[in-house]
């Protein structure tokens, strides 16, 4: 039985909320003239809108929970901050029951500034992860964790654009994945409240695997994949894409490694990226496959 089970289905309702503001930013905002100026405004409107939905959600089922976030209000605040803060409001308050005013709003946005620590409980959040992704229309997430004494005990993501079948890439879209300490990991449409649980492939030879790794070559080295790919034998493509949608897709099968070699020695990772993947895939096999590629590549001068 869920020992987080009100946490699951707040969660779960925050997650989709946001995720639905941010399709509507992507509908209303995003054009091929904004991609092609590299206008990131529907990005940070995007961002501060989910930010802004998770965190009233959250904070009207669970008050004292504090909230790791990305964004704070800053720059949103006084005139020069008007009209953007105008459409978040707007977008907010369209997923919203009740609807914010402005202050209830940037106060909603800033909730997210928990400095984080191993004690009690909090939530992570990442309003909206793969931005390249979002900008293209292709894929992004909303990712939330409850973490309690340092611990992970429950994630949920959503990825509004992940088709729900892998096999069927023209098919229905719209993925939210769960998972909780002890109780496995599972998916369901956006279209349904129907469950299915999820497990990694069943592949038992690092040779047969297929990489899952980042579109953009600048977050993980593309030359380095291909040359571990060879020496491993591995012949199978890589599944490239944005965003943590990644450790979905390996949770569920869809590739069978996901594979992040940084591009910078000092690059340094946040919470909220990587909190959700612990519960997402089964870590027996996991293990056994690193293993496997730790003792194969050892000795390979990447770097």
């Amino acid at each position: 039985m869920s020992v987080f089970a009100a946490e699951r289905t707040v969660a779960i309702n925050a997650v989709l909320r946001a995720s639905e503001v941010c399709q509507k930013v992507f509908k209303q905002l995003v054009s091929t003239e904004t991609i092609t100026k590299k206008d990131k405004t529907p990005v940070t409107i995007a961002d501060f809108s989910a930010q802004a939905v998770v965190n009233t959600i959250l904070y009207k089922s669970f008050p004292n929970d504090p909230i790791v976030g990305e964004e704070d209000s800053g720059d949103l605040r006084g005139d020069t901050g008007k009209e953007i803060r105008e459409r978040i409001l707007s977008l907010t308050n369209s997923v919203l029951d009740e609807p914010l005013d402005e202050e209830k709003l940037l106060d909603a946005i800033d909730r997210g500034s928990y400095p984080g620590g191993s004690q009690g409980r909090m939530w992570t959040l990442d309003p909206i992860d793969g931005t390249k992704g979002f900008l293209r229309g292709e894929q992004f997430a909303v990712c939330l964790a409850l973490i309690v004494g340092g611990n992970v005990q429950l994630g949920v993501m959503g990825c509004p654009n992940l088709p729900v079948d892998f096999n069927a890439p023209e098919g229905e879209r719209g993925c939210l994945f769960i998972a909780e300490k002890g109780q496995g990991a599972f998916q369901r449409n956006f279209s349904s409240t129907e469950e299915t649980k999820i497990h990694v492939s069943d592949v038992s030879s690092v040779s047969e695997a297929s990489f899952c790794e980042s579109v953009e070559a600048a977050h993980s080295s593309h030359d380095d994949s291909a040359q571990i790919a060879s020496l491993l034998g591995m012949t199978k493509p890589s599944l490239r894409m944005d965003s943590q949608c990644k450790y979905c897709s390996v949770s569920r099968g869809d590739a069978d490694i996901y594979l992040r070699l940084p591009t910078r020695a000092d690059y340094e990772e946040n919470i909220w990226v990587y909190t959700l993947f612990i519960y997402k895939c089964n870590e027996i096999i996991l293990i056994e496959l690193m293993l496997e590629l730790h003792n194969r590549i050892m000795h390979l001068d990447l770097f």
